[in-house]
Parts: structure tokens; sequence; C-alpha cells
């Protein structure tokens, strides 16, 4: 088999595993699995801006917010039926993506962490100010009966598995298509020497600008998706925190790989959920794995496996 041949293989395997995963695990895993996937996917639509264009956002959690609240507000307040809420909640990452994009994109560096971060936070306090339709830090509850896509009822715990399945395996194929394409290697070739891409005649301004858009437009679809498929939408999501989970999930699993978002989450969520059921203290047992991964796995755990044995892992 080629290389390519292997990488897809791969890559699909992954997929096909986490389908059939869906007929073995116990209630508790599939649950858990379910949520991870619905998660990963916004570690994907991260992973796309900071681990191939090279460009750190601490403002993710506006536009994971945006296809949450794009979503839940119209379900609420409008009485639409999932799938247009969906599509609104995603149109809405996009139009805040572009338009956070075309403000940050003047800005290198620290300066544009800085502007993201407020952004973000600037969106968060308007999700507690306008609380009157967004329940604030309380939030609101999705009932069964609005969750309700082309006559699936979401709340199910089997239908929600394969609709969180569904949404991971998109955002995972465009993610594999897209750092394979020219687009996607152009990116990479931005984060490594900016100058020298534009140097070579590509519009670099413009690359970057498309790599948020299609950053924040998955991000906002998790968001719509998370919402609905678990019902609840609160500002929570739309906080710091928020945007700092997607940063650590990449850094994890190994920034600038497709595999990447999906093992960080998977072993942080663990990580996290194992070691609350030990002590209290378990964000300081996440702390230390954190560091010692750093120590001896800089790269993240899929970062060390294309290191050390292939070398050609997108």
């Amino acid at each position: 088999m080629s290389a390519s041949g292997r990488v897809i293989a791969l890559h699909l395997g992954l997929l096909v595993l986490l389908f059939a995963l869906q007929f073995i695990l116990p209630a508790y895993h599939h649950g858990n699995l379910a949520r991870i996937m619905v998660l990963a996917t916004y570690a994907v639509g991260y992973n796309i801006l900071f681990g191939y264009t090279g460009l750190l956002s601490l403002g993710h959690a506006l536009f994971f917010a945006a296809g949450m609240y794009g979503m839940g507000l119209t379900i609420q307040h409008m009485g639409f039926t999932p799938a247009p809420a969906l599509i609104v909640g995603i149109v809405a990452g996009a139009i805040v993506s572009g338009a956070l994009a075309l403000l940050a994109l003047r800005t290198v560096g620290v300066s544009f962490m800085i502007v993201t971060l407020m952004f973000a936070q600037a969106g968060y306090l308007t999700v507690l100010y306008f609380g009157e339709y967004t329940r604030g830090d309380e939030g609101f509850v999705i009932q069964q009966a609005q969750r309700i896509l082309w006559g699936i009822d979401l709340s199910d715990a089997t239908n929600r598995y394969f609709a969180a399945w569904v949404l991971f395996s998109v955002s995972f194929v465009i993610s594999l298509w897209l750092v394979r394409s020219p687009f996607g290697r152009t990116l990479v070739a931005i984060r490594e020497n900016e100058e020298r891409v534009r140097m070579l005649g590509y519009d670099t301004f413009k690359h970057k600008l498309a790599a948020m858009v299609i950053s924040g437009t998955i991000s906002a679809a998790a968001g719509a998706f998370y919402g609905l498929l678990f019902g609840y939408a609160g500002a929570s999501f739309a906080s710091v925190q928020y945007s700092i989970f997607p940063l650590l999930w990449v850094l994890l699993g190994g920034a600038g790989t497709v595999l990447g978002p999906f093992v960080g989450t998977l072993f942080m969520f663990y990580l996290i959920d194992l070691s609350s059921g030990v002590t209290s203290a378990y964000l300081l047992i996440a702390g230390l794995a954190l560091v010692l991964l750093t120590l001896f796995a800089p790269q993240g755990l899929t970062g060390e496996l294309r290191r050390r044995i292939w070398k050609n892992l997108p």
C-alpha cells in the first residue's frame, strides 16, 4: 500500500472504530464518547488555525458560543425547528469569525492573542448583559420536544451518538482533505515562514482570513450541535476556559496533526474524569500530566508518533 493509502486507511479506520463502538460500549462510556466527539470537532476547528496556520487564538469560545446561542436562541424564542436553527448557528459562527478575522489579522503575535481574547470576553459579557434572553450563567434548557431533527429524537442516547459521529466524521474528513490540498500546504508554509510565502506571490492575508473563517465555522458547528445534543446552552461555554480547552486538547494530541485533536480531547476528558473520582484536587493531577507531557512529548502524543515512527503522518 502506498504512503497516501496508509494515511487514508488510518484516518478512516478511526471513524469505522468509533462507529462500531456504538454497539459495544456500556452506557457511561457511550455517553462520554458522544460528548468527546463533539468537543473534538471543536478542537479540529481550532487546530486548523493554530496547528496548521500558526495563529494562536485565545478567543475561540466566541465562535463556539456563537454557534450554540445562534441555534439555541432561535429555537427558544423564535420557534425554529432544529435543522434551520443549526444552520443559523453555523452561519453566525462564520459571520463572527470573518468579522473578527478582518480586525485581528491586522495584528501579529501577542497582539493577535490579546485581540482575540478581548473580543471573546466581550462576547461573554454580551451573553451576561442580555440575560433576559440568554439566562446568563444559569443558561437555559432545550426541551426534548425541541430536539427532534427530521423525526429523529436527538435526546435518545443512540441517536445522539450517531449525530455526534456524523458531525465529527464530516469535520475530520474536511480537515484531512484540507491539509493535503494546495491550500492546506500553503497554510503550513505560512506557519513556517510567512515572509517567504509572501515573497513567492501568495496573498497570506487572504489565506489566513480563509483559515480563520473555516476554523470558526467548524467551532460554531460544534457549539450548535453540543447545545442541541445535550439540551443546554449557558454562558460558561463563552468563558475564557472554553478558549483554553481547545488549545490544551490540540497541544496534548499534537498540533498540526489531523488525529491530534481527537487524541488530545479523549486523553484530557478521561484524565479529568478518572482523577476526579480519586481526589477533589483532580486539576492538580491534570496539571502534572500536562507538565510531564510537555517535558517528554513536546510535540504532543500524535506529534511524537509522527516524529519517531511515521514521518509522513499529516
